[in-house]
């Protein structure tokens, strides 16, 4: 019998939490968490959806306390969702095992080696495992376990956004899915709304039930594919080893963790469902993962009123100021610099570039655009020359000038006379380690990050390195410049630069470089030279199998491939 004062108030907050104890799991949880009480179902006059409660046999004729508000109600209540998370989750969760193996774009022919990692999903309606792209990035073989088995079942990846940080798993052996609950995806939950975040973090092999409540919702980087795409943030811990587990509030899925803040306690964030959404939409219709949109454009802030009225802006206009525009971007010949960008959809923009979200909350314009989908039609309304217009763009995902990321796929390189040319990725220059911004070739960074295509299919080629022999001495020092002209033809891509040279009928082969710097070789002696240089390094290939033309056949593809044996 429960006599303490804090008994009491245990008993009188519980008294409060009808809805939540409607269902019989959550009285079986409850009865797990205050064995000591007794739950009584109501006279057959009352409302089948409450409950009245007991501290003991003898008390089974009283009724229950009236219900207080309060810190102690909040407690209770954070457990009730914990406790319910963990009922839900014990067959949903999932932990999923990865054999990765990595590029190195430094020896592109070449893999490093391979290393195991670990992380969570959860199952959805339709047979499919969620998780995060980091968790299977790079993989050459997938493992998933259930909570309480000891065994591990092949997982085949159907699809990967690495923008987005999600992967969708699936499992055909049939024993995996018996008795698995299938979660189902929620909504955005409001500031200060509970969630428990479930997954298997390091330190342990079991599963964990971390709470928090929701801080912050709005873009955030995501730090797996560089993007730019709304994020939730929690005070719950997430850990290496949470990531692709599920943030579930009630009975539904909240989001995905995915990653945390470096340098701050107990600051984690976790993929809203309209991301979510997004992505298996994009995958159901076509199969495979569409990415996100993007209006290719640099917009300033309107927000000093010289500005404004330098523009000619009306004092209740609010918008942003067009500054830059990517040359293959669908609005290029729609929209002009010096635009004032209006409204979005009918959403009018204020002039810190945000727009309304929820209650009393703002977000930035960039996440009505990346929320459309690819090929969708979208009404820009602008202001140009003292003039508004109407303008209709159909919006469709961007690829930058230089690769943001390359998981799940080989590097491109060609070789000729030791000098190794590949086009230039962020991948490549993150081989210089954690700093690469500042340990990299300072020119190449800069084009990396703020250069922008001119033509579709474009790629800036580098020399990334020589391989020493007789043919290329003294110019090793001309490794990590970009290449711009073969034989005075300007270069397109890597797989142009290599049809200039195989392509070459001249004596004499000149490669033109950044800071007009100069490489000529002979042809004939260099195409021998090139074998050589490819026994001794053990170089299984003159080129990647990406630059081997569609129409080679077969046959010649492999000999090739097999140009030094």
């Amino acid at each position: 019998m429960f006599t303490s004062s804090s008994a009491v108030r245990t008993l009188r907050t519980l008294s409060s939490l009808r809805p939540l104890f409607t269902s019989s799991s959550s009285s079986k949880l409850l009865r797990r968490r205050y064995p000591k009480l007794l739950f009584s179902p109501p006279p057959s006059s009352s409302s089948s959806s409450s409950y009245r409660f007991f501290s003991s046999p003898a008390q089974s004729g009283r009724g229950g306390v009236p219900g207080v508000d309060g810190p102690e109600y909040a407690e209770v209540n954070r457990q009730v969702d914990a406790l319910e998370a963990v009922e839900l989750a014990l067959d949903s969760v999932v932990k999923v095992f990865t054999v990765s193996s990595s590029p190195n774009y430094f020896l592109p022919w070449q893999n490093k080696p391979q290393r195991e990692t670990m992380g969570s999903g959860f199952v959805l309606p339709g047979r499919r495992i969620l998780t995060n792209a980091h968790v299977v990035a790079d993989h050459t073989f997938v493992l998933v376990r259930k909570h309480g088995s000891p065994t591990k079942y092949r997982a085949e990846v159907q699809a990967v956004g690495h923008e987005c940080d999600l992967a969708l798993l699936t499992v055909e052996n049939e024993e995996f899915w018996e008795g698995m609950h299938f979660l189902e995806l929620g909504d955005i939950p409001f500031l200060q709304e509970a969630v428990a975040v479930v997954g298997y973090p390091q330190g342990g092999d079991n599963i964990s039930v971390t709470k928090g409540v929701v801080s912050r919702v709005e873009p955030t980087q995501y730090v797996h594919g560089a993007t730019q795409l709304m994020a939730i943030q929690i005070d719950a811990a997430i850990n290496p080893g949470n990531s692709g587990g599920p943030a579930i509030m009630g009975d539904k899925v909240a989001g995905v963790a995915f990653q945390n803040l470096s340098g701050a306690e107990n600051i984690g964030y976790i993929i809203p469902v309209p991301v979510i959404n997004h992505f298996l939409d994009g995958v159901e219709k076509t199969g495979k993962y569409v990415g996100f949109c993007s209006m290719g454009v640099s917009c300033q802030p309107t927000e000093n009123i010289q500005l404004r009225e330098h523009f000619h802006m009306h004092p209740e206009m609010t918008g942003v100021l067009v500054s830059k525009i990517n040359p293959l971007s669908v609005v290029h010949k729609v929209l002009k610099k010096d635009d004032i960008i209006l409204a979005f959809d009918g959403v009018p923009i204020a002039n810190d570039g945000t727009v309304p979200f929820r209650n009393r909350e703002r977000i930035t314009f960039d996440h009505l655009v990346s929320m459309k989908k690819p090929n969708e039609m979208a009404i820009v309304r602008v202001f140009r020359d003292g003039s508004e217009l109407e303008l209709s763009i159909r919006l469709r995902p961007l690829q930058p000038l230089v690769p943001i990321h390359q998981f799940d796929k080989l590097p491109s390189y060609f070789i000729f006379a030791g000098l190794v040319f590949v086009p230039l990725t962020q991948p490549y220059l993150h081989e210089y380690g954690e700093d690469w911004y500042n340990t990299s070739p300072r020119r190449l960074c800069e084009r990396a990050l703020r250069e922008l295509p001119t033509k579709a299919g474009q790629q800036l080629v580098i020399l990334s390195q020589v391989l020493m022999d007789d043919i290329n001495a003294g110019y090793e020092r001309l490794s990590e410049s970009q290449v711009k002209k073969v034989n005075g033809v300007e270069v397109e891509n890597l797989k142009h630069l290599r049809r200039l040279v195989e392509d070459c009928r001249e004596e004499g082969l000149r490669f033109d470089l950044e800071d007009e710097r100069v490489i000529v070789l002979n042809y004939n002696r260099a195409k021998v030279a090139t074998s050589r240089i490819l026994q001794r390094h053990r170089i299984p290939s003159v080129m990647s199998s990406d630059l081997i033309d569609d129409q080679v056949s077969g046959t010649e593809a492999e000999e090739v491939a097999c140009s030094i044996s």
